[in-house]
C-alpha cells in the first residue's frame, strides 16, 4: 500500500483558490481494474484506492500521519503558475507577432 501526498489544482471552473489549499493522502492502486463481462462496468477489488482519501490542512500534518501509520509515501508538489500580465492594448500593438483575427 503506498500512498501519495498532493495539493490539488483549481478546477477549470473556479477562479479563486479555495480547495487548493489543503492537502489530500491518496493510495496508489493496488489490484488492476477490470471490465464486468455481463454489464461493462469497470470495477476493482481494491476499495482502499477506489474509496479512501484523508484530507489534511498542512503538508507536514499528512507526512506525520503518513509516518505515524507507518504508510510509504510519496509528495507531489505543488506547480506554481506564474501570472502573464497583459493588458487590452497589447491585442492592437504595432510589434504583434501575430496578426489580430477575429
Amino acid at each position: 500500500m503506498f500512498a501519495r501526498i498532493y495539493s490539488p489544482a483549481k478546477t477549470a471552473m473556479q477562479s479563486g483558490k479555495n480547495k487548493t489549499r489543503q492537502w489530500i493522502l491518496e493510495f496508489d492502486q493496488a489490484a488492476a481494474k477490470r471490465i464486468d463481462p455481463l454489464m461493462g462496468w469497470t470495477s476493482s477489488s481494491d476499495t482502499v484506492s477506489n474509496q479512501v482519501r484523508l484530507k489534511f490542512d498542512t503538508r507536514e500534518a499528512a507526512i506525520s500521519y503518513a509516518k505515524e501509520k507507518n504508510i510509504p509515501y510519496r509528495i507531489d508538489e505543488k506547480a506554481v503558475a506564474e501570472p502573464v500580465i497583459k493588458s487590452y492594448s497589447d491585442n492592437f500593438a504595432v510589434n504583434r507577432r501575430k496578426p489580430w483575427t477575429h
